[in-house]
Parts: structure tokens; C-alpha cells; sequence
């Protein structure tokens, strides 16, 4: 590790924090997945192409914060096995209703900025700036989905922020 400078011991925390953020990352994208593929009704073609956009940035995610593992010279879990004992994120039922599907991944994204959180917080006690950098596109990008998320489901009328 001599040429990130960073203390393997102090990084290790961060290692099984991240681990948990990727757990929680391939539950969340199984269950974008499944929400893609079973959503029906007059919302289908908002939700369809939402959840594929949102699956394929999952996607990405996952790869970015396993890399971030190996970096800090860690291996990262990989069986699902492992990720659902670990994980923070539960899998929903394919007969899930649209707007209850937006409700269980705006649940879903307050747990995952929480383990964001916690990841920022262990790396900044590591002097882990990479990881800190990482982590915080993770958070805004997660917020501004949250965000449209939940203006899409408000009703017509509903109060808007500062109203």
C-alpha cells in the first residue's frame, strides 16, 4: 500500500464498510431488475425506462466500489450468499404494485446513503480521500434520483418544498 500512502490497518475498516455498500448495491440492483421486468399498469412506461436507467448506473456502481476494494489491497465478497446476510437492502416480491415499488426504493435509498455515510466517515478517519471522493458522486447522485423519485409520485396539488 506504500504507493496509495495509506495505513492497511486504518483502511480496513473502510474495506468492510465498502463491502457492505457492495452488498447492498447488488441487492438493490437484483431489485431494479425485478422491478423492470414486472412493473405493469398506466405508470409502465415512466417506470420501465426509469428502472432500466437506474439499474445500468447500479450496474456501474457495483463494479467502481469492488475496484475500490481491490485498490485498498482487500477482496471484495461475492456470492450472494454473503450479500444477503450482509446487506441492509431485502428483495421485494415480483408482484410488488408500481407506486409501492418507488416507495420500497426510496426506503431502499436512505439505506444506501446511510451505508454511504458510514463508508465516508471510516475513510476520512483513514485519510482515504479516494474512497471519500468516490462516495460523494455516490451520495448526490442517489439524492437527485431520490428527488425525482418522489416528485414523480406526488399527486397533482401535493405541497412542494418551501410551499
Amino acid at each position: 500500500m506504500g504507493y496509495l500512502n495509506l495505513d492497511k490497518k486504518k483502511t480496513a475498516t473502510t474495506a468492510k464498510e465498502l463491502n457492505i455498500l457492495l452488498a447492498d448495491y447488488h441487492l438493490y440492483y437484483q431489485k431494479l431488475r425485478n422491478f423492470h421486468w414486472n412493473v405493469v399498469g398506466h405508470n409502465f412506461f415512466d417506470l420501465h425506462i426509469k428502472f432500466e436507467e437506474m439499474y445500468d448506473d447500479a450496474k456501474l456502481k457495483v463494479d467502481e466500489v469492488a475496484e475500490r476494494i481491490l485498490t485498498l489491497r482487500y477482496q471484495p465478497t461475492s456470492n450472494f450468499t454473503d450479500y444477503l446476510k450482509m446487506s441492509n437492502i431485502k428483495e421485494s416480491p415480483s408482484d410488488t404494485k408500481d407506486l409501492e415499488m418507488v416507495k420500497i426504493l426510496l426506503d431502499d435509498h436512505g439505506k444506501l446513503l446511510k451505508q454511504m455515510r458510514t463508508v465516508v466517515e471510516k475513510a476520512d478517519a483513514a485519510s482515504d480521500e479516494g474512497t471519500i471522493d468516490m462516495i460523494g458522486g455516490f451520495i448526490g447522485h442517489i439524492e437527485k434520483i431520490s428527488w425525482m423519485l418522489d416528485a414523480w409520485s406526488m399527486k397533482s396539488g401535493d405541497n412542494h418544498p418551501g410551499a
